[in-house]
């Protein structure tokens, strides 16, 4: 963040009071932007190649694809001069694929994990001798649906937030994982059906998990 207003503002310098002190030929502002675009690769690079937990990884690949490429050289100010220098990435393609397939990774292990574990709540829910509440007069097991759907949908949006590419690969991915979660809770309702039919509140809960179907379509 230091690194990118100091070069956002010192640039604004450059157009403003410094370029128009000096004849066109010594292309004064692309030196300056060239010097300050590459010590800024460097310590990205040099970011990127060590060890970054998984919220260090998601703040570089938005500097890389998002923050760098349109809130900064895209500013009004600098946009025209910067359009003219054609400073490339700040990262190399090969790494800032690398990158992307760590937050990928972990984005959709972290997700799947909290499918289950929210899956393991509801199952223990079941157990216990309470009715589900109601919603509209009806019996809903809502937080099921809301937590699932609104998981998926929060992790797509930060994915997409990056880049509408890693975006697009995370949703493949979780449109693999969706299928998969609601086998793992058919599997687990259809054994509550068979085994707790003395329930206390037996129909209830069915009828609240039947009332899911809509909320996940």
């Amino acid at each position: 963040l230091h690194m990118g207003k100091t070069m956002k503002e010192d640039l604004t310098v450059v157009v403003k009071y410094i370029k128009p002190l000096y004849p066109p030929e010594f292309n004064v502002f692309s030196t300056y932007a060239e010097l300050y675009h590459n010590y800024f690769a460097s310590q990205a690079k040099k970011n990127a190649e060590s060890h970054l937990e998984d919220k260090d990884i998601y703040l570089l690949l938005s500097w890389v694809h998002n923050i760098y490429p349109k809130d900064m050289r895209k500013d009004h100010v600098l946009a025209e001069e910067l359009e003219k220098v054609k400073l490339g990435s700040l990262l190399p393609s090969s790494l800032s694929k690398e990158l992307e397939k760590k937050y990928l990774d972990s984005e959709e292990a972290t997700i799947k994990n909290s499918l289950s574990r929210c899956l393991d709540k509801e199952i223990q829910r079941w157990k216990e001798d309470k009715e589900p509440e109601k919603l509209n007069g009806h019996f809903q097991s809502e937080l099921l649906a809301i937590f699932v759907i609104q998981s998926i949908y929060s992790g797509q949006k930060r994915a997409k937030d990056i880049s509408t590419a890693v975006g697009e690969e995370l949703s493949h991915r979780l449109s693999k994982e969706l299928p998969a979660f609601l086998k793992s809770y058919k599997d687990a309702f259809e054994d509550f059906k068979e085994k707790s039919k003395k329930h206390r509140y037996y129909k209830p809960i069915l009828i609240a998990n039947i009332n899911n179907c809509w909320n996940f379509r």
